[in-house]
C-alpha cells in the first residue's frame, strides 16, 4: 500500500502558490496571454483563467480540487477565476500567519503542526460564518451606494445605436469583461454583437433573467463557429442554422414558405399493423422467401403510404433526430422532400420551442399539429461547411423575439472557441448581475447607516450612473434587492469593502459585541486589499491615486484606520482628488511607461456587484474544505465522475478524456 501524505498548512500554500504564479502572468491590464503545447505541436493561446487552469496537467490532489472549485463558481458565474487564485492565496497567507502567531503549549513539532492546522480550521469557519451572516449587508451599505445600476432598455439602446454605445453603463460591462479574455482589440465589437443578440431574444413579458437564461441554456445551438475568416465578420443571421447538410437534394423554391415536421425516430416501419406474421425457417426455404418478400412489400407500401399522407399535408422538409434508411431517401427524394437527419437534440429542442410543433413519435399517426410553417428552408454557406438554414414565421406569443443565429468567426479553431466561450461566460455574468441579492436591513446595516446618518453627505456614485444619499436607508435597501447592481472596475469593489470591513471591526470592538470577531473581518479586508495591489502592480502610484479617489467619497475618510496602508506605503502621499468638475468621479488605470495620467486615461469600465459578493463566498468555501484536508490517500485507480470533471479544452479530445 502506497504511503500516506499528511498534509501541513505549508503543503496546501506551496500548491495554490504554483497555481497563483501561472495566473499572475495574465492578470490586470497589463497582463498577457498564456501559450500552452502539446507534444503532438498544437498550441493554445489564451487569457482565459479558467481555461488556463483547466488546460495544466495537475497531479496534485488539492490542485484539482481548487481548479474544480474555480470550474464550478466559473460556470455559475461566467467570470472571476483568476481573481479566485489570488483572494486563495492571500486567504492562505494570512490565515498562516494568525494561526503560527497563537500559542502552542507543546514544543514538539507535531503539536505545534497540529494546533496551527486546528487553528486554521477554526478561522477558515468562522470567516466562512461571517460571510454568509454579514457579508451581504457590508457590501449593501458600503459598496452598492457608491455604485450603479444597469437596464435592460441598454441593450436595446446599444443595438440600435452603436454611436451611443460608449455612454451606456452596459457596454463597459462587457467591455471591461472581454478585455479580460482577449485585450482591447475586439472588445467594443464583440460587445455591441453581444448587446445586439440579447436584443433580437427579447420575450414578451418575462424578465430579463428569462432571456438571459435561454440564451446561456440554448447557446450551444444558437452560435456557429466558422475558422478562416476575421473577428470582425462574426454577425447574426436570422432565423435558426442547423449544423447538418441536406441527406437528399434541397428545395429548388427555397424563398417561399414551406411546411416541415420534426421525426424523433425512424419513419420506416418496423411492425406489421395488418395482422399478418412474418414466418420465417417454418415452412422450408420456398415459403421463407415467399415471407420476406410479402414483408419488403407491405413495408413499400407502408412507406409509399406515410409520403402520400405527408405530401397530402403539404409537408416538404423532414428534420430526423436519427439516420433514415435508403429506402425512406429515396421515396423523399421522388416526392421532391428535402431530410436533414442526425440533426442535435439541442438544436431539435430549440426548433420545437421556436416553431411551436410537437414531434413525431409514430409515424403511421401524423396529424395537422405536428406541421410547421416555415418562412423557407435553404443550404448556407459558413466557412468551408453547408448547413441548413429556416426562418419562422411571426406568430402573437413571439411578438417581441426575433429568432436569430450568432456567427462567431476567427482565424483559428482554438481562436474561435475561445470567443465562444467568452460569449457564453458573458451571458452569464449578466444572469448574476440581474438576480438580486437578497438582503435585509438588520442591526448590522441599521448600525452602520445610523453611523452616517449624522453626516447627511450627499455622495456621487464610482459610475457615474446613480447617486444615492448615505442617510436613507431605503434606497439602498432597494438597491440591494433590485437587479443589475454594477460597480468601477480597477479595484473599487476591493477598496470599498476593505474599508466597510475595518469599519465594521472598528463599530464593534466600540460597542464591545461579542458576537462578532473583528479579528476575521479585518483578515478578510487585508485579504480583499491584494486584488488591486495585484492590478496596479506595475505602478503602485496608480493604486494610491484609486485608493484616494475611493477614500475621497466616503464619509468621515479621514479615520486613521482608512489611511493605514497610505501611511506604510515608502511612496510619499498623494493629495485627496476630489470630483472633477462636472461633479463625477471615473477611476482610471494608465499604461505602464505613460508619464500622464491625463493624457492616457484608460477607462477600466464596470464590473458585476452580485458576481463579486458569490465570488467572495465561493473563495471562503474553497479554503474551509482545502483545511479540512488532513491525509492524501494515493490510490492505483483513478476515480471518473462526470459531474465534477473540469469542462475540457478545445484541444482535449475524446481519447484524451478517458484517460487519467
Amino acid at each position: 500500500m502506497p504511503p500516506l501524505e499528511h498534509l501541513h498548512m505549508k503543503n496546501v500554500l506551496q500548491t495554490v502558490g504554483v497555481l497563483e504564479a501561472v495566473i499572475l502572468r495574465s492578470f490586470g491590464p497589463e497582463g498577457g496571454q498564456v501559450l500552452f503545447t502539446r507534444d503532438t505541436g498544437q498550441a493554445m493561446l489564451s487569457r482565459s483563467g479558467t481555461r488556463i487552469l483547466t488546460a495544466l496537467q495537475l497531479e496534485h490532489p488539492l490542485a484539482r480540487m481548487v481548479v474544480e472549485c474555480v470550474w464550478k463558481h466559473s460556470t455559475a458565474t461566467g467570470d472571476g477565476s483568476k481573481t479566485f487564485i489570488l483572494l486563495l492565496a492571500s486567504l492562505l497567507r494570512l490565515i498562516h500567519a494568525a494561526a503560527s502567531k497563537e500559542p502552542n503549549v507543546s514544543h514538539s513539532y507535531n503539536s505545534t503542526k497540529a494546533a496551527e492546522a486546528a487553528t486554521a480550521r477554526h478561522l477558515a469557519d468562522k470567516l466562512l460564518a461571517f460571510a454568509l451572516k454579514e457579508l451581504d449587508e457590508l457590501i449593501a451599505t458600503g459598496v452598492v451606494p457608491y455604485g450603479g445600476r444597469i437596464s435592460w432598455e441598454d441593450f436595446t439602446a446599444t443595438a440600435q445605436s452603436p454611436s451611443l454605445a460608449n455612454n451606456l453603463c452596459v457596454q463597459k460591462l462587457l467591455r471591461s469583461f472581454f478585455h479580460t479574455r482577449f485585450g482591447y482589440t475586439h472588445c467594443d465589437f464583440i460587445s455591441h454583437l453581444a448587446c445586439e443578440l440579447l436584443s433580437y431574444w427579447k420575450f414578451k413579458n418575462e424578465l430579463p433573467s428569462f432571456s438571459l437564461q435561454f440564451v446561456s441554456d440554448n447557446f450551444p445551438a444558437l452560435h456557429t463557429p466558422v475558422s478562416g475568416f476575421p473577428v470582425c465578420s462574426s454577425r447574426l443571421i436570422d432565423g435558426q442554422v442547423i449544423h447538418r447538410d441536406f441527406a437528399t437534394p434541397p428545395l429548388k423554391t427555397d424563398h417561399q414558405p414551406v411546411k416541415a415536421v420534426v421525426l424523433t425516430r425512424s419513419l420506416q416501419p418496423t411492425l406489421l399493423n395488418t395482422g399478418d406474421v412474418l414466418e420465417v425457417g417454418c415452412g422450408g426455404r420456398m415459403m421463407e422467401e415467399r415471407s420476406i418478400v410479402h414483408f419488403s412489400a407491405w413495408m413499400e407500401r407502408s412507406l409509399q403510404g406515410i409520403i402520400a399522407n405527408l405530401r397530402t399535408l403539404g409537408v416538404c422538409v423532414l428534420l430526423s433526430a436519427v439516420k433514415q434508411s435508403a429506402a425512406v431517401l429515396a421515396l423523399a427524394t421522388q416526392a421532391e422532400m428535402c431530410v436533414v437527419e442526425c440533426v442535435s437534440e439541442d438544436e431539435l429542442s430549440l426548433f420545437v420551442r421556436l416553431s411551436g410543433t410537437t414531434p413525431i413519435w409514430d409515424c403511421s399517426m401524423i396529424e395537422p399539429e405536428h406541421v410547421v410553417t416555415l418562412t423557407f428552408c435553404r443550404p448556407i454557406q459558413l466557412g468551408g461547411h453547408r448547413y441548413v438554414h429556416v426562418a419562422f414565421q411571426d406568430s402573437e406569443e413571439r411578438i417581441t423575439v426575433k429568432p436569430c443565429s450568432l456567427v462567431i468567426c476567427a482565424p483559428g479553431e482554438g481562436q474561435t472557441e475561445q470567443y465562444a466561450c467568452a460569449l457564453q461566460d458573458a451571458v452569464r455574468m449578466l444572469l448574476r448581475t440581474w438576480e438580486p441579492m437578497h438582503a435585509a436591513v438588520t442591526t448590522t446595516s441599521k448600525r452602520t447607516l445610523q453611523s452616517h446618518k449624522s453626516s447627511s453627505l450627499h455622495t456621487d456614485n464610482l459610475t457615474d450612473r446613480t447617486t444615492y444619499r448615505s442617510s436613507a436607508i431605503q434606497p439602498i435597501h432597494k438597491c440591494v434587492l433590485e437587479p443589475g447592481c454594477v460597480i468601477s472596475a480597477g479595484g473599487s469593489f476591493e477598496l470599498l469593502l476593505h474599508y466597510a470591513l475595518l469599519q465594521h471591526g472598528h463599530s464593534c470592538s466600540v460597542s464591545h459585541d461579542l458576537n462578532i470577531d473583528t479579528s476575521v473581518s479585518q483578515l478578510l479586508a487585508n485579504a480583499l486589499l491584494s486584488v488591486p495591489q495585484k492590478i496596479y502592480a506595475h505602478s503602485p502610484r496608480h493604486f494610491l491615486e484609486t485608493q484616494s479617489k475611493v477614500i475621497s467619497f466616503i464619509p468621515n475618510h479621514s479615520h486613521p484606520v482608512s489611511l493605514l496602508y497610505k501611511q506604510k506605503s515608502s511612496i510619499s502621499p498623494i493629495q485627496t482628488e476630489r470630483p472633477q468638475g462636472d461633479g463625477k468621479l471615473s477611476l482610471h488605470c494608465c499604461r505602464k511607461g505613460d508619464k500622464s495620467s491625463k493624457d492616457s486615461e484608460l477607462d477600466l469600465g464596470l464590473e458585476s456587484v452580485s458576481c463579486k459578493y458569490q465570488l467572495l463566498l465561493a473563495v471562503l468555501q474553497c479554503v474551509r474544505s482545502l483545511l479540512k484536508v488532513d491525509t492524501v490517500l494515493p490510490t492505483h485507480i483513478a476515480l471518473h465522475t462526470q459531474s465534477s470533471r473540469p469542462a475540457s479544452t478545445s484541444w482535449e479530445d475524446t481519447e484524451d478524456e478517458a484517460e487519467d
